[in-house]
C-alpha cells in the first residue's frame, strides 16, 4: 500500500472549545513522509509543530501539542478523521492555539476529507505492526490499553462512570473504513456538574449545547443550572429530571462510548505511522491513550526499522522458481528462497538455514556460522530483485556490487535459523545505479545490516 494525501485543500471555521475563538483551520496536501504537521499562522515565524506522541504536553480535555511556546489543542477529532481515511500526510493551518470544536465530533472533518478526495503517493506505507500482546495500565484510574495482533485495525472500548445516566457502555470498530459512518458524528461530553471547575479552570469558553452532550445525574437546584448557563453564556433551559439535556437528540443509545472510541483514534494518529493490532480500551481517555502512543514511538526511535511479518503458512509472493528467473545465481550460491512481500521502494525476501550448506564445511565444522559476507550478498540478492522485477525484460540484465558501506554484524547465524531481508532504496534509481539499505533478521532481532550500491547492467 502507498501512502496517501489529500486530493485538495479544505477549510473549517468554527468557535473553539476552550479559547471560545473564532479559529479557521486549513488543511492542505503534503508530500511524501510529511506526516501530520500544524502550523500556527498566527504566530510570528508560522512555527509547524509534529503530530507525534512525544510532543504532547497536556491532556486535560483534549490532546495538546507544543514545539517551544507554539502549542495546539483539541487536535483529536481531526486526526481521527485523518487516520480513519488513511490520510499519511497533511499541513494543517491554524489560527489560534486550538482546533475548531464544530459539533463536538469528527463529522465535518469526514465530510471534507471524502469531498476534496484523496490522492496516491509514490512512497510506500509505513505500518508498525503489533508483534505480541502489549498492555499499558494507569492504576489510580482503573484505565487500560491492551492491544493484541491483528492483520488489521480494530478497536473496542469500554467506558464506566460513576452516574446513574451514563455507567456502562461499550462501542466498537471493526473496519475502519467504517468510521465515517458509524463513530464519526459521536460527540464530546460532559456532565453538569464538571462545568464549573471547568470555567475556573479557564477552559470550555466555547462550550455549548449544539457542540457537546450535556449530562446531567445529580440533583441541583433550577437557580443553580441557570447559574452555570450564565457563566457559560448559554440560554436557560428547565431541566426537571435526569438525562441528556441537549437541543440536539443523540446519535445512538452509546454516543458516549463511541466518541471515546473517536478520541482513542485520533491519539493513537500520534504513533506516526498507522497500527496493526486490535486495540482494546478500558475507561480510555487522551492522558493513557498519549502513554499508550509515546511506548510506540519510544520503540520506532529504538529500531530504524521493524522486522517484517513472516507468516510461513502464507503463499509467497514469489518463490524460488520465480526467483531464478530474476536473478543468474544457482547453486550452491542462490541465497533467497522467497519473496514474501514487495513496495514500490523495498522488498522482504527469506533464506532457510540449513546444516547442509556447503559452506559450512569449513566455516566451521566444530561451529557452523554463516558468513557475514554472504548475509550481505544475500541482502544484495534480494535488492537484485526488487530492482529487476520492475523491467520487462529482467533475465536480460544483471545486477553488481559497486560499493558496501557501513557494515555491521550484530549477532551469529547458525543453522535452523531463518533469515529475513528487509532493503530498501535509499535514493532514486539513477543512470542504472541503486543505492539500497538492507537489514537482516532472525525473529525480531537485527543480525546484519548494511548500505551498499548496485548497478544494473545489460547483459551482452
Amino acid at each position: 500500500m502507498n501512502q496517501i494525501t489529500l486530493k485538495g485543500e479544505f477549510t473549517l471555521t468554527g468557535k473553539g472549545l476552550h479559547t471560545g475563538l473564532e479559529i479557521t483551520a486549513r488543511f492542505l496536501p503534503a508530500p511524501e513522509n510529511h506526516g501530520y504537521k500544524f502550523k500556527r499562522v498566527d504566530l510570528e515565524g508560522e512555527p509547524v509543530i509534529d503530530a507525534l506522541a512525544e510532543n504532547v504536553v497536556a491532556t486535560n480535555r483534549g490532546t495538546v501539542i507544543a514545539k517551544g511556546e507554539a502549542r495546539v489543542s483539541t487536535i483529536e477529532h481531526a486526526m481521527a478523521a485523518l487516520y480513519a481515511a488513511g490520510v499519511d500526510n497533511v499541513l494543517i493551518e491554524v489560527n489560534a492555539p486550538e482546533l475548531p470544536i464544530l459539533d463536538g465530533s469528527a463529522r465535518f472533518y469526514c465530510e471534507e476529507i471524502a469531498r476534496v478526495g484523496l490522492a496516491e503517493q509514490n512512497a510506500d506505507k509505513d505500518f508498525y505492526y503489533i508483534k505480541s500482546k502489549l498492555e499499558v495500565r494507569d492504576d489510580t484510574t482503573g484505565s487500560s490499553i491492551l492491544v493484541l495482533p491483528d492483520d488489521e485495525f480494530s478497536v473496542d472500548v469500554k467506558i464506566d462512570f460513576d452516574s446513574v445516566v451514563l455507567n456502562n457502555q461499550f462501542a466498537s470498530l471493526e473496519h475502519v473504513e467504517n468510521f465515517p459512518e458509524e463513530i464519526a458524528a459521536s460527540r464530546t461530553f460532559v456532565f453538569v456538574r464538571e462545568i464549573e471547575p471547568l470555567v475556573k479552570g479557564n477552559l470550555i469558553k466555547g462550550g455549548d449545547l449544539d457542540n457537546a452532550i450535556v449530562i446531567y445525574d445529580s440533583p441541583m437546584e433550577q437557580a443553580e443550572l441557570d447559574r452555570l448557563a450564565d457563566l457559560m453564556n448559554v440560554p436557560h433551559k428547565d431541566v426537571s429530571m435526569f438525562g441528556y439535556i441537549n437541543n440536539i437528540p443523540l446519535t445512538s443509545e452509546n454516543e458516549p462510548a463511541r466518541h471515546k472510541l473517536l478520541d482513542l483514534i485520533g491519539d493513537l494518529a500520534l504513533i506516526g505511522r498507522p497500527l496493526k493490532g486490535r486495540v482494546i480500551a478500558t475507561r480510555p481517555g487522551h492522558s493513557i491513550n498519549t502513554t499508550f502512543a509515546k511506548r510506540i514511538r519510544r520503540e520506532i526511535k529504538h529500531q530504524e526499522v521493524q522486522a517484517p511479518v513472516y507468516n510461513p503458512d502464507k503463499e509467497p509472493l514469489m518463490d524460488n522458481n520465480r526467483i531464478r528467473e530474476l536473478i543468474p545465481h544457482r547453486y550452491p550460491f542462490l541465497l533467497v528462497d522467497k519473496i514474501i512481500e514487495k513496495g514500490t521502494n523495498y522488498i522482504v525476501g527469506v533464506k532457510n538455514i540449513t546444516a547442509n550448506e556447503p559452506f559450512f564445511q569449513g566455516h566451521f565444522p566444530q561451529e557452523p556460522v554463516l558468513p557475514g559476507v554472504l548475509q550481505v550478498e544475500a541482502m544484495a540478492q534480494t535488492g537484485g530483485i526488487l530492482v529487476l522485477s520492475g523491467l520487462d525484460e529482467p533475465e536480460r540484465y544483471s545486477t553488481y556490487f559497486m560499493k558496501i558501506d557501513n557494515v555491521k554484524f550484530r549477532q551469529k547465524v547458525v543453522p535452523g535459523d531463518t533469515l529475513v531481508f528487509h532493503v530498501s532504496f535509499m535514493t532514486e534509481l539513477r543512470r542504472g545505479c541503486a543505492m539500497m539499505k538492507g537489514y537482516a533478521f532472525v525473529g525480531e532481532k537485527i543480525v546484519t545490516e548494511c548500505e551498499f550500491m548496485a548497478q544494473i547492467i545489460k547483459n551482452k
